[in-house]
């Protein structure tokens, strides 16, 4: 018998390691048909308009693919389905519409034209200006609400058709937003005996006094589970937070001393309440703790701190749980048992502290401090003391804790394993200025536009301002490289949104740290792997020990299912899909939207993706409550 022949696995470079399960994004091509600057974009907006209305109507969809390009994308939140999609291409988008047992859920388009900024305008989808596109913000009339949509036109052969389509579910028809002209009056005029006023009826709403129970319980109050709350009780629907913080905002107070958001503060609003405009660029982190607590006040959100799951359980045939509190308040403590219909774990995008708690020597280490990163409260003044640190990491985290110790007089090192997206703050603000910056343009408009693009396009376009961005950074890069520390472009050159979106970490936005480490002021090394902790230090595989006073793991977070296991138990996690990273149609997988298991729902990430996400999950949630859907629709 012959011999087989057997290939041997290839390293993936650590730029494009994917999420287990997840799919690795494709990159879009965009259009090569040569074009010409649009004159009469309002024509060329209405006349797609209308022809898609009556595309809508005709019998079997047939033509559909008239309206859009070959290589186009159609990404949908909620108005095609109770499900986030990105369809690529006429063929799939006319084989979801037809799924629909109702015929198309989207009724009509109308051009949006409530402000200056959304009327249809001519623009360009690439850093060479050669793809003209006219962009046109939408109106979305569905069977059960009302939604907004953007969608970019590319002429065809002398036929203007979709390069991308976006629309997404903004209300619920007669369950819309208690807010504007909907607002509370505030007052119950006339007479009343035994009147109570704001403040009784706040506390009792808060302490769910007289037997009421939450339909929401949302576990987490940093920036997922305020926002999620806020949008669910703009809908009526009473949700409780619970925490076990002493304080609102403690799970960023009492992260590592020198925190400060990388984001910039047009970016980073909470729904409904932005930050004053004399807010700095960039949040120190206790500065949005006491925001954090400010949101709550003013919003009259129902948060319980220095709460506790101590017990739960899911019942399939009431469609509720049955959850177990153990609450220290007042100074005393109390077990309180209710009974919703929603959890929301909501402690960020990632689970338990991903720290190495098997690796050799561990327990012998003799040094002052060794802690994973969510422990590390700062370093101590030791100018003259000799101290030596090691900060096992190199994203954000890492970067931030060395500078913080070389600041506070150690001798610092960087563990480096694989490599790492840079790119300097003032570089990634620059870019980002056109949509979030001063004198850019409202968020919620910011927000259309952003979240319009599909990933797939997104990561096109973000290649060639990679490109542009390194250049900018070019000097710095090289120093880096030079001292040893080995940078990536992210996925397939894409940059740091894509590597964010694809594994949550693997970069750093540069305040400093950089150049201290081009300047060999912080050591670098590099590609080795941790083979034993030792009383003084660590040694490594190639044989090399490094001594220190204090070793900080900056070393990430596990899946987020690992803290559901251990909050929930196996029989919910089990059922909970894998978190983060790209489903086949490059959507982020489980987050916001179904998990796996009926009433449990994931929410997490950065202070722009609650903001926009919070209102899609609570209308959801809306949807099930009022009846219009059922989880088998999802």
């Amino acid at each position: 018998m012959g011999s087989i022949a057997t290939q041997l696995p290839v390293e993936i470079p650590s730029a494009d390691r994917v999420e287990p399960g997840s799919f690795r994004l494709h990159t879009a091509n965009l259009p090569t048909v040569p074009t010409s600057e649009p004159t009469d974009v309002d024509s060329i907006a209405s006349t797609w308009v209308n022809s898609f209305n009556k595309v809508l109507t005709a019998p079997g969809l047939a033509t559909v693919p008239q309206l859009f390009l070959e290589e186009s994308y159609w990404r949908d939140q909620l108005c095609l389905s109770w499900d986030f999609h990105t369809l690529k291409g006429p063929e799939k988008i006319v084989s979801l519409l037809q799924q629909s047992k109702n015929g198309c859920r989207i009724k009509s388009l109308t051009l949006d034209q409530s402000s200056q900024d959304r009327y249809p305008k001519a623009s360009v989808m690439d850093s060479d200006g050669k793809v003209h596109t006219v962009q046109a913000f939408l109106i979305v009339e569905t069977d059960i609400g009302r939604g907004s949509g953007l969608v970019r036109l590319v002429q065809d052969h002398g036929v203007w058709k979709v390069f991308t389509l976006y629309t997404f579910l903004r209300e619920l028809k007669e369950h819309e937003e208690q807010v504007g002209g909907r607002r509370p009056n505030g007052v119950a005029h006339g007479e009343h005996l035994s009147r109570k006023n704001w403040l009784d009826r706040r506390k009792a709403e808060e302490n769910f006094e007289d037997g009421e129970e939450p339909t929401v319980l949302i576990l987490g109050a940093g920036q997922a589970g305020l926002s999620i709350a806020a949008r669910l009780k703009m809908l009526g629907t009473k949700s409780l937070i619970v925490d076990r913080e002493e304080r609102i905002g403690d799970n960023w107070r009492s992260r590592y001393h020198q925190l400060v958001l990388h984001d910039p503060v047009w970016f980073d609003h909470l729904p409904y309440i932005p930050f004053p405009e004399s807010w700095p660029v960039f949040t120190p982190k206790d500065k949005l703790g006491d925001w954090f607590e400010s949101y709550v006040k003013l919003l009259e959100l129902n948060v319980w701190t220095q709460t506790t799951i101590t017990g739960s359980s899911w019942d399939a045939l009431a469609g509720k749980w049955t959850v177990t509190l153990d609450r220290l308040h007042d100074g005393k403590k109390e077990t309180r048992v209710f009974h919703p219909k929603h959890i929301i774990q909501a402690t960020g995008h990632s689970g338990e502290p991903n720290f190495p708690s098997n690796l050799k020597g561990l327990s012998s280490f003799a040094g002052t401090r060794l802690v994973h990163s969510s422990q590390f409260t700062g370093a101590a003044p030791s100018q003259g003391q000799n101290k030596r640190a090691i900060v096992v990491g190199c994203c954000n985290s890492g970067h931030d804790i060395a500078q913080d110790f070389y600041e506070n007089g150690y001798s610092v090192t960087l563990i480096q394993r694989s490599s790492t997206f840079v790119v300097t703050a003032e570089t990634n603000l620059h870019h980002m200025s056109a949509l979030y910056g001063e004198g850019g343009p409202p968020t919620e408009d910011a927000d259309m536009v952003f979240f319009s693009i599909p990933n797939a396009v997104a990561k096109r376009l973000n290649i060639a301002m990679t490109r542009v961005q390194n250049k900018t950074d070019e000097k710095l890069l090289r120093g880096l490289e030079k001292a040893g520390f080995k940078t990536d472009k992210g996925p397939d050159e894409s940059g740091l949104w894509i590597k964010y979106l694809t594994r949550g970490g693997g970069y750093y936005l540069d305040v400093g740290c950089s150049q201290l480490i081009a300047d060999n002021k912080i050591k670098v090394k590099q590609g080795c792997e941790i083979a034993e902790v030792l009383p003084n230090g660590l040694l490594f595989s190639d044989g090399e020990t490094l001594e220190a006073d204090e070793i900080v793991f900056a070393t990430g977070y596990l899946n987020m299912r690992t803290q559901c296991r251990k909050i929930f138990g196996d029989e919910v996690a089990d059922k909970v899909k894998d978190v983060w990273g790209f489903d086949e149609e490059g959507e982020i997988r489980t987050m916001w939207r179904k998990t796996g298991h009926p009433g449990f729902w994931l929410m997490g990430g950065n202070l722009a993706l609650c903001r926009w996400y919070s209102r899609l999950l609570a209308l959801q949630i809306k949807g099930l409550e009022e009846g219009l859907c059922s989880y088998e629709d999802f």
